[in-house]
């Protein structure tokens, strides 16, 4: 595997390349243009993409671990079979966004526009979501463990199956989300209702 280390790709025009089994550690992409940039079997380590344009780009069993995605663009995009494991998103464009079996563990998604996206299935153990905007979300069967969840709304949102703790029950604003009978039973729960 071909490994970069320290490399200053900001303000590089990069669009439509195709990069397989390469590994970034410590890189520079800021105010990048990732336009359709293709990448399988890559990884990313504590790499920035500040203001970057990741617009539908396609990254197949890619890892992008402890990265910065400050201001970027990601609409369009598609994660699958990846791991954006302990990355931060603050103000991107993540809409639409597709993820298919992408591990969201320990992500910074605070105060972040993920409304009506399909999170269904993915791991998103210990993530930020304070404040995020989850609205209309398919998040059937996602494991929100531990996730960080206080005033994370949840309107018509699809919870059925999903597993959330005592903690997220209580913090999120969940009125109108569709829930199953054992999150309602946790729910009650939670909220130190008796259920006979």
């Amino acid at each position: 595997m071909e490994k970069v280390v320290g490399e200053d790709f900001s303000d590089a025009v990069l669009t439509g390349e195709k990069w397989e089994r390469r590994a970034f550690e410590q890189c520079d992409f800021t105010e990048a243009d990732l336009r359709g940039l293709v990448t399988r079997g890559c990884t990313f380590t504590r790499c920035d993409f500040t203001r970057a344009d990741l617009g539908d780009s396609r990254h197949s069993l890619a890892a992008f671990h402890s990265c910065t995605f400050d201001r970027a663009v990601l609409a369009d995009s598609r994660f699958e079979s990846s791991t954006l494991l302990g990355s931060m998103f603050s103000q991107c464009r993540l809409r639409p966004w597709t993820l298919v079996e992408t591990d969201l563990t320990l992500a910074g998604f605070s105060n972040a526009d993920l409304r009506g996206l399909s999170l269904r299935g993915l791991r998103l153990r210990e993530a930020n979501l304070t404040d995020a905007d989850l609205r209309k979300a398919d998040l059937r069967d996602a494991d929100l463990t531990g996730a960080r969840m206080f005033g994370t709304k949840l309107a018509d949102a699809d919870l059925r199956g999903a597993k959330l703790d005592a903690n997220a029950l209580v913090q999120a604003k969940l009125a109108g989300a569709r829930i199953d009978l054992g999150t309602a039973v946790a729910f009650a729960g939670a909220h130190g209702l008796v259920v006979d």
